[in-house]
């Protein structure tokens, strides 16, 4: 898409009456016109027009003219004139005005001979203005002299003579201007838009100090040799030098600012001493903070410097003089002399060393440009002309280097940082070092020759993939030496970032990578192969393929389809516009796959394989859809129809993408394509996940867009196209447009029946909404006229779908029906517009929260009707409302209609609202009751919204009104708040004894105070509204009499509270809007007044109504709702034009600030445990300041809470640690709050040592607050955690990362660490507050291999303290201990650790042995054994000493160490290394030995006496026992000695008596099991585990068993012994079903012992098909399944429940023997069924799997075999069931079996029901409760049902041999008859008495017997034909 360049504006010439009638009258003329008067009168007529682009064109003229004048030609005052005219108007025009740019084109013009002249009137005109401006003391004129003097500096040749010619008065205003500047800045603290625009002036005059010294350089120099001139030139530079250094120093200053200031003093430098060696040793000086180097200086600059030596510069300072060296001297070429080099390395060792000392993130972004700068400059002097680069120089700059290692170190620990812009520079950087490097070396031109990179290569390749930082370094190494030398390295690189490509947060750098890779590896081939004159392409093409394409098709069929996302995403594109010709290679290789063969469950196979590229494919126009292309010549049609509705969500939207993208946007679509996308469209509409929903709707908009932009191009030819044929061939396609289009749209219109599930009327509404955005719903003859189609039930259905209880139905709802033809929706019509109206008015004093949301949305529809105020008018009459609304004028247009009636609903609603806070505020109860007020102020909020409130007419009506809302908002709040400060409102008696709120709660409570019992809160109370005393009140739990006289009222808690807290919600809510919408009302400096409606105090008056509720309020939902509305308060502030209320925010927070820190008990502050509402205050006060200011506010804000925080001396007092609660809540919602991003990152160290040292305070406060801030900052530092696993790699941080961003945590964790360390040494059981916290912390930090070993802030120095640590009396710390140490151990290191760490291990038993001792070191060994594992993949070196130390210290692990925790502890180190089938050890074998003979002589194998007295630990060693065992006999029993372990071992663990053991043994046998085939296991095995199965007690053992069980049987047919004696299959089964019936408590055994009962019971009809139905129990089974499907039951039973159904699909649903009954096997297809429709995704596509087990002769060709969705499973379903009644000859019994599930066993109790089918049972819900499942769709399954009846019935009739219904089938068609009529007569009758519009009033009802009443018409139906 071609963006338009933003249009500079151009405005007319604006000059004084006086100045305009005196140029005119100079320019005219009398007598014949030719050259000067030719130009004078062009100028006049220009002067005279007011339209800015005509004066454009004049001027033009004239300078054609002016060039055309010659020297002869006389009348030089005119021609003076001339051009001081053009030259005035170019001074008093704005900067970017393009007619300014047009005179400076006309000045340029002007002959050679003129040229003298026009500088000098250009010079007057300016030399004038600089005067007046610097006699005058206003500086308002100063931004535009400014922005005049640059346009003349830059490219205006003229222009640049001119300031040449003024240059020390040009000068001197700079310098005044900017010391103006300067001065102002102080006064400016609070107020953030004026300091903006000051700092934007400011930058502007810098800049353009810097272009006037630039262009005027030689004029500079001349001036300073002058004598007289020269002093004052000398002064003049002082004084801007001296400004510029102010600005360098003062922090108030933003960076942008600071920044040209470097480079200007550096300019500045520059321009006095020229470009030799001096100038280097100033700005050495001047970067190092010293004054030797600038003795060559002269004396007043020598003076200036010194002053920006000072030791107390900010370190800023430097980085800025940095900045300004780089880009303001040339680097170019040769460097003039040493000092010159000095600075080049001077500058990025400056530049490392602010590295640490830096909090910002914005600063470090402008050190890392800078350093990529510095680099950029470093490789211009190696690549400089004579290439005479200095030796020594070279080899700094060399790889290997210090000064190389130094920024490496650098690039590695900023590489991820948070800010992308560092990233992105970091990896500019190294790109750069590489290329320095290579210049420096340019002896070694092959990676393999030159160590350096290839050591850099290897160590990048170890790093871990999760570092995003190591990709973008990859792929520079790819660019400069090629992808061969990485493959060469790492040959297995492409699978292994294909298997990255599943992560969210990695995909886009590995898919960049990829790219960089297989692009390079391509071309490198290529060339390799036209240097060995192979002409073929075909050979090392099919090598790039088997690097590339086929790691790629083996990961799209197998993994899992969330791991392929971005394959498709981000790779696949890539590759193919790499290499087209590579989709005829997958497409080959793809189908040559068996279709059937799906990968692993999850992933989608070779079929979605294929979709996927092949879609690719065509959205990058590699393939076309032409007939011959893609439809039937790549693909087999049938192929797309299986794609188009399979069971997995991606290949569905693939085979839609292949369809709907394309790579040209006018491609046409094929009605072949139109066909497939109805197959595609209906079973697809029902998606429950959003983001199948969101793909379907983008695609299809894509469709719909070709088909609109392909219409337009036919349309077009048609008209164009002489001949016939063609131009009919054309009208054919648009005519398939325009019957797909009305296809398209009346199929969504009928799907939005009442009872659609919420997703299918969210696509079918976003798809109409495309539907009328991209062809309009009009019923013209133009264009498709789809408005035709579309009937009034339509729009109905459409309008209903407001009252959905999802918003986003609601707007989409509301949108279409703006777009529907007029006349189907009639709201125009007086009476229906009358009904929706009172409806809408009726929900918006409804008790039910979400009905005031409907309204609001009913209002909005209705406020586009001209006769809006005449409805309203009548429902005020009905009402007896006072309420006049404004008169509409006839012919008024549509924004007029629109504010008026927006006016009049607001005074309407308002009116309502005044009279029902009067009745509020004598009864709360009441109008909680039966008019909460909330829904009133809600729609009032929602109708304003809509409005333009810029462009009001009648502003006083406004006024008026809104000062009356606000103070109705304030009355609101005054009513509820008492309910919502109590300091406990959720309903209980609040202890409240603040004055204020005091008197009003008494009042309510009053209302609501049992007699005698608390029984108020759990049932419903009665209000009698009899005028009179207020305690005539009754208690009743049943539903009130409403006769007697008054109305009765039903009232709970929960209703005073939704009331109270949503009516406090609206209050804030409407304020904020009309703070943030309304226009201002307010004086600018005292002259100009702004009209607007809403005034200062108005405004100030609400921020001090919020402040009251943010500071006071007790009720989470009241406070979060006020800071919603305060937060768009204070964003109008900032952006106000007013002063005063420009100061409200800082003024405001300095003083809750003083607040907090007094601390004084009488204050109003809310002293919560998390401080309620004071965080929210601060928050909303801090993120309104803009991000580009200096944020001073934050900065004083953060430094004074911190200085709160921090635990001091004299605050141990409760009352005194009150401020320091404050401080540490505060601080904690600052960081959480995203919208200070970065700002906030200085402060972080500060807060992570006040929340460590908060936990060592006495009071319980204060360490509470601060484990939230310690918990935010991990989050905050860290980042939001990525899965589930708490130690995981992507939460963590290199250390150097670490400090090098908060250097202070470095002695402060490090000290912390010794103090705690120094407490564990004692021995005893004492716990360090803060030790928990710093090991924490610790163990997310880790060593980058890549960190030098002389690094500053090295990990190493915390090793020793962790060490130590690890001998505390506390498990949990040795623990931390261990796991805190690994980090600190790079893997290299962990042999050499491990083995000393062993040492320290006594080797033999003695008396002083120190058992926590022990066990905290083997803790830290194995932790570091099993990291050492999971990274290195390798073995451990050899000779490293861990087996023998490990064997001679054996005796830990036997009966002689008495501590069984340590023996545990031993034993899982030797699980550790002797596990594994690839051990870590080589001298294995020994260790394996030494540990048999222990587990062979142990507690295990061999138990004792002692065994059973173990004490605690026990059960801990003895699992760490079985673990060995297991390895040993279950897991690699040939690498421990031979299978007889097995039989020797497994028994043991099989019968122990404790059952975790037994657990972890069934668990190791299960795992092996599902590996392998069985043949391993033993008769003696089989035999244990069946008599376990029926003796086993604890149920997840015997759910193990089960499991096990379950595995064997599915392959072979098993023995089933108890001890000696056999049992039958028929008693097992009997035992299972009997363990299933009793287990229903634990849902894992309920399903192993169902799934083992199924799994027998297939075997028993398989073997006896006919006499299966005689096995009593078969029937017992089939219950206990259906029983399993119900919606109530856990997902894990409904899953069990599917697979089972599937698995016994062609043994029992679809036999012809019917094995089970009729009966039964019908109510297991029922379940099927019910599966189908579960809430549930997984559930459903569980069952869906059935398809694929029916017997093919049963099933059409095209579904045969296929895993297809679910709603295409029902309706196949549901046919195949038809048909086999047909095949079992059951027609009449089975249509009557489905007649009754289409009639529906709901509510037995209807009859005694219908008398109150009203509603009322809905009044004793506040919230409507309705189905649970969202995704079912009762009216589509009774639909269905009907069709397929009927359908079968008819084909029953049309046979010959169809048998009449016999006599019990004619009396149960009889029952069922009547039953139907009874119910439909009862609906019916229901349906009348609900009230008007009950789709609004009472929505879950009316479709509840809509549906009852449609199920009983259609069962009537049914009956009746098969009568």
């Amino acid at each position: 898409m071609v963006v338009k360049k933003k249009t500079a504006k151009v405005e007319a010439v604006v000059l004084d009456e006086e100045n305009l009638h005196k140029l005119i009258a100079s320019l005219t003329v009398d007598g014949e016109e030719d050259g000067v008067k030719l130009v004078a009168r062009t100028l006049q007529s220009c002067l005279e027009l007011t339209e800015p682009v005509q004066q454009i064109q004049l001027v033009k003229k004239a300078g054609s003219q002016l060039g055309e004048l010659t020297e002869e030609q006389p009348d030089g005052a005119l021609l003076q004139n001339c051009l001081h005219t053009l030259a005035l108007v170019y001074t008093s025009l704005q900067s970017k005005n393009p007619l300014r740019r047009a005179i400076a084109s006309t000045l340029g013009s002007v002959p050679a001979w003129l040229q003298e002249r026009t500088v000098a009137c250009l010079s007057a005109c300016l030399s004038a203005c600089l005067s007046d401006c610097l006699s005058s003391p206003a500086s308002d004129q100063y931004p535009h002299i400014v922005d005049t003097i640059a346009a003349c500096a830059d490219g205006f040749p003229l222009g640049e003579r001119c300031i040449s010619k003024l240059l020390p008065e040009v000068l001197q205003f700079l310098h005044k201007s900017l010391s103006k500047y300067l001065h102002q800045n102080s006064g400016l603290a609070g107020r953030h838009i004026a300091q903006a625009q000051l700092m934007h002036h400011c930058l502007t005059a810098v800049k353009t100090s810097m272009l006037v010294i630039q262009r005027s350089q030689e004029a500079v120099s001349a001036s300073l040799q002058a004598t007289q001139d020269g002093c004052r030139l000398e002064d003049t530079l002082s004084s801007l030098l001296s400004c510029c250094i102010h600005i360098l120093t003062d922090e108030e200053f933003i960076q942008a600012v600071q920044s040209t200031a470097g480079m200007a003093v550096v300019l500045l430098i520059r321009s006095v001493m020229g470009s030799g060696d001096e100038i280097a040793s100033v700005v050495c000086s001047l970067l190092c903070g010293s004054t030797q180097g600038l003795g060559s200086a002269p004396q007043w600059l020598r003076q200036r410097c010194e002053g920006l030596c000072s030791s107390s510069r900010p370190p800023g300072v430097s980085l800025y003089l940095c900045h300004g060296a780089l880009a303001m001297l040339s680097w170019k070429g040769d460097l003039p002399g040493p000092q010159w080099e000095k600075l080049l390395l001077l500058v990025p060792n400056t530049l490392l060393d602010l590295d640490v000392s830096i909090k910002e993130s914005s600063t470090a972004m402008v050190v890392a440009r800078v350093l990529t700068l510095w680099s950029g400059a470093a490789l211009d002097c190696l690549q400089g002309e004579s290439q005479r680069c200095p030796p020594s120089l070279q080899q700094s700059l060399s790889g290997g280097s210090d000064l190389q290692r130094h920024l490496l170190e650098h690039i590695y620990s900023h590489w991820e940082h948070p800010l992308d812009g560092v990233r992105h520079q970091t990896r500019s950087l190294f790109r750069n070092l590489l290329l320095l490097h290579q210049h420096a070396n340019l002896s070694a031109s092959h990676p393999a020759d030159d160590p350096y990179v290839t050591e850099l290569t290897q160590s990048l390749l170890g790093l871990e993939w999760h570092m995003r930082g190591k990709y973008g370094s990859l792929g520079c190494l790819v660019e400069l030496y090629g992808a061969g030398h990485l493959l060469q390295i790492q040959p297995q690189l492409p699978s292994c970032l294909l298997g990255l490509m599943g992560d969210q947060n990695l995909a886009p750098y590995a898919s960049d990578l990829l790219e960089r890779l297989f692009v390079s590896h391509k071309a490198q081939l290529a060339t390799q192969a036209s240097a060995a004159g192979e002409t073929a392409t075909e050979d090392w093409m099919e090598l790039w393929h088997q690097t590339w394409v086929t790691p790629l098709l083996q990961v799209l069929c197998r993994a899992r389809l969330d791991q392929t996302t971005y394959i498709l995403d981000y790779f696949l594109p890539k590759l193919l516009r790499c290499s087209p010709s590579s989709l005829a290679h997958m497409v080959q290789a793809l189908q040559d796959t068996p279709p059937c063969s799906t990968g692993p469950s999850g992933s989608r196979g070779a079929l979605g394989a294929l979709m996927t590229c092949l879609r690719a494919a065509r959205a990058q126009g590699v393939v076309s859809s032409s007939e011959e292309g893609l439809w039937g010549g790549l693909v087999p049609l049938s192929l797309l129809h299986q794609a188009l509705v399979h069971k997995h969500d991606q290949v569905r939207m693939d085979a839609l993408g292949l369809l709907c993208e394309s790579h040209r946007s006018t491609e046409a679509l094929s009605s072949r394509e139109m066909d497939l996308i109805r197959h595609f469209l209906l079973p697809n509409l029902n998606s429950q996940s959003a983001g199948v929903r969101q793909q379907t709707v983008s695609l299809m908009k894509k469709l719909l867009c070709r088909v609109k932009d392909n219409t337009q191009l036919l349309q077009k030819r048609r008209s164009q196209e002489r001949e016939q044929e063609p131009r009919d061939r054309d009208q054919h396609s648009l005519n398939l447009y325009k019957e797909f289009l009305r296809w398209l749209c009346v199929r969504l219109l009928e799907v939005l029946l009442p009872g659609a599930s919420f997703s299918k009327c969210l696509m079918s509404l976003q798809l109409l909404g495309l539907l009328g955005q991209l062809f309009t719903f009009s019923t013209g003859s133009d264009g498709f006229a789809l408005g035709e189609v579309v009937t009034s039930a339509h729009a109905q259905n459409v309008l209903y779908c407001v009252a959905s209880n999802f918003l986003e139905v609601k707007q989409l709802a509301s949108t279409l029906l703006r777009q529907l033809p007029p006349s189907a929706v009639g709201l125009q019509e007086p009476e229906r517009m009358r009904c929706v109206l009172q409806a809408a008015l009726d929900l918006s004093s409804s008790t039910k929260p979400f009905d005031s949301v409907t309204a609001a949305h009913l209002l909005d529809l209705l406020l586009h009707q001209p006769d809006l105020s005449q409805a309203l008018l009548h429902c005020a009459q009905e009402q007896g409302l006072d309420f006049q609304p404004p008169s509409l004028p006839s012919q008024a247009s549509e924004t007029l209609t629109l504010e008026l009636n927006t006016l009049a609903v607001i005074q309407f609603l308002l009116r309502c609202l005044q009279s029902e806070v009067s009745r509020a505020e004598s009864s709360l109860l009441q109008a909680a009751a039966s008019y909460p007020l909330y829904g009133r102020a809600h729609c009032i909020t929602a109708v304003l919204q809509h409005l333009h409130t810029e462009s009001l007419t009648h502003t006083e009506q406004w006024r008026s009104l809104v000062s009356e809302l606000i103070e109705i908002c304030y009355r609101m709040s005054d009513v509820v708040s008492p309910v919502v400060q109590s300091s406990s409102p959720e309903g209980l008696i609040p202890m409240d004894t603040d004055s204020d709120t005091s008197a009003g709660l008494q009042k309510i409570l009053q209302e609501i105070q049992p007699r005698d019992t608390n029984d108020f809160f759990n049932s419903a109370r009665e209000l009698d509204t009899h005028e009179g005393d207020d305690h005539t009140q009754t208690q009743t739990t049943h539903t009130p009499s409403l006769d007697r006289g008054g109305e009765g009222y039903r009232v709970t808690a929960q209703m005073v509270l939704v009331c109270c807290w949503r009516s406090m919600k609206e209050v804030a809510m409407l304020l904020g809007q009309l703070c943030q919408s309304l226009p201002l009302h307010y004086t600018k400096n005292d002259v100009r007044t702004h009209p607007g409606l809403i005034t200062e105090e108005q405004v100030e008056g609400v921020g001090l109504y919020f402040r009251q509720q943010l500071l006071q309020s007790r009720h989470r939902g009241a406070f979060e709702l006020a800071y919603v509305g305060f937060v768009r308060l204070t964003e109008m502030l900032c952006r106000s034009g007013s002063q005063a209320l420009q100061q409200l925010p800082a003024r405001w927070l300095s003083e809750v600030l003083e607040e907090v820190k007094s601390s004084d008990p009488s204050s109003k502050l809310c002293a919560t445990r998390r401080s309620a509402g004071i965080p929210f205050y601060i928050q909303a006060l801090l993120s309104s300041e803009p991000k580009s200011s200096s944020c001073s506010l934050l900065k004083m804000t953060m430094r004074q809470l911190i200085a709160l925080a921090m635990p001091s001396a004299d605050r141990n007092t409760d009352s005194s640690t009150v401020p320091q609660v404050h401080a540490l809540n505060i601080l904690r919602a600052l960081y959480r709050d995203t919208r200070l991003g970065e700002n906030i990152i200085p402060f972080v160290s500060d807060g992570m040592q006040a929340a460590v040292l908060g936990f060592t305070s006495p009071v319980w406060a204060v360490r509470n607050s601060s484990t939230l801030l310690f918990s935010t900052l991990i989050t905050r530092i860290f980042g939001v955690k990525k899965g589930k696993d708490e130690h995981s790699k992507k939460n963590r941080m290199t250390g150097r990362e670490f400090f090098t961003r908060f250097p202070a945590l470095y002695p402060f964790l490090l000290s912390q660490l010794e103090e705690a360390a120094a407490t564990v040494e004692s021995g005893q059981v004492k716990l360090h507050p803060s030790l928990f916290l710093l090991l924490l912390v610790l163990s997310r930090l880790y060593p980058s291999p890549m960190d030098g070993s002389s690094s500053p802030l090295g990990l190493a120095p915390f090793m020793p303290f962790i060490i130590r640590c690890g001998r505390s009396a506390v498990y949990r710390t040795r623990e931390m201990a261990a796991r805190a140490l690994v980090p600190f151990v790079l893997v290299t290191q962990v042999p050499s650790t491990v083995h000393s760490i062993l040492q320290e291990l006594p080797p033999e038993p003695g008396p002083k042995i120190q058992h926590n001792h022990i066990h905290g070191t083997l803790l830290q060994v194995l932790f570091l054994l099993r990291s050492y594992q999971t990274d290195s993949h390798r073995p451990l070196p050899a000779g490293n000493g861990i087996g023998k130390a490990l064997r001679q210290r054996m005796w830990l692990a036997s009966r002689q160490n008495s501590c069984v925790v340590t023996r545990g502890a031993f034993l899982d180190v030797l699980v550790c290394l002797c596990g594994p089938k690839i051990s870590l050890l080589e001298e294995v074998s020994e260790l394996r030995r030494d540990s048999l003979s222990v587990l062979v002589s142990s507690d295990l194998v061999a138990p004792d006496a002692s065994s059973a007295a173990l004490g605690p630990g026990s059960t801990q060693y003895l699992l760490s026992l079985a673990r060995v065992a297991l390895s040993a006999s279950v897991e690699i029993p040939e690498l421990w000695g031979g299978p007889q372990l097995t039989t020797q071992l497994l028994p043991c663990l099989l019968q122990c008596s404790q059952y975790e053991v037994r657990e972890l043994a069934l668990e190791g046998v299960l795992r092996r099991l599902q590996e392998e085939e069985e043949g391993w296991l033993d008769e003696t095995t089989l035999s244990n585990l069946t008599s376990l199965a029926l003796r086993e007690t604890h149920p997840p053992c015997l759910a193990k068993v089960l499991q096990v069980l379950c595995v064997l049987t599915s392959s072979s047919e098993l023995l089933w012994r108890d001890g000696p004696q056999i049992l039958s299959k028929e008693e097992v089964l009997l035992h299972l079903l009997t363990l299933a019936q009793s287990s229903v408590h634990s849902v894992e055994l309920h399903c192993a012992a169902l799934t083992l009962a199924s799994q027998l019971v297939v075997q028993l009809v398989n073997s006896d098909p006919k006499g299966a139905s005689a096995v009593a129990f078969l029937s017992q089974w089939g219950a206990l399944v259906c029983e399993c499907c119900s919606e109530e039951q856990p997902v894990e039973v409904k899953l069990m429940a599917a697979k089972v159904l599937v698995n016994c699909t062609d043994t029992m649903l679809t036999s012809c023997d019917l094995p089970l009954g009729l009966a039964s096997t019908v109510s297991l297809w029922r379940s099927v069924f019910t599966l189908l429709q579960d809430e549930d995704q997984e559930v459903r596509d569980s069952a869906s799997d059935f398809i694929s087990n029916v017997p093919l002769h049963l099933l059409s060709t095209d579904v045969a075999g296929v895993s297809v969705c679910p709603p295409v499973a029902l309706d196949l379903g549901v046919g195949l069931l038809c048909r086999l009644f047909e095949m079992w000859q059951q027609v009449p019994a089975g249509v009557l079996a489905l007649t009754e599930w289409l009639l529906g066993e709901d509510e037995g109790n209807e009859e005694a029901g219908a008398d109150e089918a009203s509603g009322l049972d809905e009044e004793d819900f506040l919230f409507e409760k309705g189905d649970l499942n969202l995704w079912a769709e009762p009216v589509q399954w009774v639909k269905l049902l009907h069709s397929h009846l009927s359908s079968l019935i008819l084909a029953y009739k049309q046979t010959p041999d169809s048998k009449t219904a016999e006599q019990d089938q004619l009396h149960q068609i009889h029952t069922l008859s009547a039953q139907a009529k009874a119910k439909a007569l009862i609906s019916q009758q229901a349906l009348d008495s609900l009230p008007g519009l009950p789709q609004f009033s009472c929505t879950m009802e009316h479709a509840r017997l809509v549906l009852r009443q449609q199920k009983a018409d259609l069962a009537l139906d049914v009956l009746q034909r098969l009568r």
